[in-house]
Parts: structure tokens; sequence; C-alpha cells
């Protein structure tokens, strides 16, 4: 028999003796930059996720797409943190001028997964037919 688990995690709780504001364990109010990081890190992710293979977008649509037009470096540092063996498609995330940013060897293994799904480059540069239109 598994049980689900509770609708808040187990570091936070709401107290009736706090007014029903929210605190951890050691009845700190939890860090809510925290929150919000994980937030925007997890609508990167899912936006990446969206990107058809063969095609590309680049971190500042990404980045627009979130809702934080300005913040092309939050989403190459989001995805310059993913575990190397991730599922997720950040090979099809270029810079933009529609080209591999240099990040001490990455960039070859992001050119051969792009070449095998069909991505074409010219001189260094992906032609625009291949960047991918959200929506």
């Amino acid at each position: 028999m598994s049980r689900k688990a509770p609708p808040l995690s187990a570091k936070v709780a709401l107290s009736s003796q706090s007014g029903g504001k929210a605190h951890d364990n050691q009845g700190q109010a939890p860090d809510r930059s925290t929150d919000r990081r994980t937030d925007r890190r997890t609508r990167v992710w899912q936006v990446v996720a969206m990107i058809p293979a063969g095609q590309v977008a680049t971190y500042g649509q990404i980045a627009a797409l979130i809702g934080l037009p300005s913040h092309a470096r939050f989403v190459g540092t989001t995805l310059r943190q993913l575990p190397q063996n991730t599922r997720l498609p950040w090979h099809r995330v270029v810079n933009a001028g529609l080209r591999i940013s240099q990040r001490g060897g990455g960039e070859v293994v992001q050119r051969k997964r792009l070449e095998a799904e069909g991505v074409e480059f010219v001189g260094g540069k992906i032609p625009e037919g291949f960047r991918w239109e959200a929506g």
C-alpha cells in the first residue's frame, strides 16, 4: 500500500501559532529567492524540452518565453548546471548569432548532436531556417 506525499514539503509547514505563515522546522521563514530561482529553472527546462529535434532556439528566445527577456545568461547558467547524463535537449540552445557558444570542449558534443538531428552549419553558423518558432 503506497502513501501519497503530503501537499506541503516536510521542511515547510503552516503553523497556526505563527499566524499561518510558512516556516521551516527551525522556525525560520523559507528563502523565497531560492523558490523563485527554482521556479525559473523549471520554466527554462520546460521550454527547452519543447524544442523539436532538428531545430534550435537562442538563450534570449528561451528567456523571453519564460517571461524574463533580459535574462539570456540565466538560461545559459541553468543549462550549464545540468547533470552530464540529462535527457533534456540542451544542445538545441545556441547563442544569438545562431552559433554554438564556446564552453571548454562541450561545443564539439553539441555540434555532433545537432548534426545528427539534421541541423546544418555554414561557416560555423546555423542557418535561420533551423530556428524554432514557438507557438
